[in-house]
This record gives C-alpha cells, structure tokens and sequence, in this order.
C-alpha cells in the first residue's frame, strides 16, 4: 500500500511540474528593420553626386527626383529618378558619386 501511494505522490508531483514547465516558455520576439528614405533637392545633392550625373554617362539625363536612402543594413546613398524624354530610369550613388549596386 505504501508503494502505491509512493507512485501516486510522484506520478502527481511530475504532472505540476511538467505543466508549470510548459507555462514558462520563452517569448521569441522578430523585429524587422526598415529602409529610411528621405526627399531631397536635386540642387541640395553633393557635389560628388552632381559631377556623376553631369559626366558623359548621364549628361542627356535629366535628374527629376532625389532621395537619401539608409538601408536598415548597408551603406546608405542616394536614389535619383532621372529623364530623357519619356523615358525614365533610377541611378543609385554613394555620397562619393560612386554607382551602388
């Protein structure tokens, strides 16, 4: 009789803790960084980004929009919306007036 009562005591401890094992899980949280973007006047661009724009590459473009993006990871630069006629493209240029990829 006392064996039983012995496995019933342990049977019943291990339930609680089990449960109270499960109620203690840790809560994993997923946090999404995000691109900051920024207008900024064509005129206001660095000198850097001004000369790109003016060489051979782009000088039939015309720099409609500018932007000052900061990844949430990586370098940050600056995205210009440039035109010719109807057509339109996108450049991307580090503060150097380098093309980022």
């Amino acid at each position: 009789m006392k064996n039983l009562m012995l496995s019933l005591v342990v049977v019943a401890l291990s339930g609680v803790v089990t449960v109270n094992a499960n109620a203690h899980k840790p809560v994993i949280a997923k946090v999404q960084l995000q691109d900051e973007k920024k207008p900024v006047k064509v005129e206001e661009l660095p000198d850097a980004v001004k000369a790109t724009l003016a060489s051979d590459d782009y000088k039939e473009w015309k720099a409609d929009k500018a932007f000052w993006v900061k990844p949430a990871t990586g370098a940050e630069y600056y995205e210009v919306e440039l035109k010719k006629g109807e057509e339109a493209k996108t450049v991307k240029l580090d503060k150097d007036g380098k093309v980022v990829a």
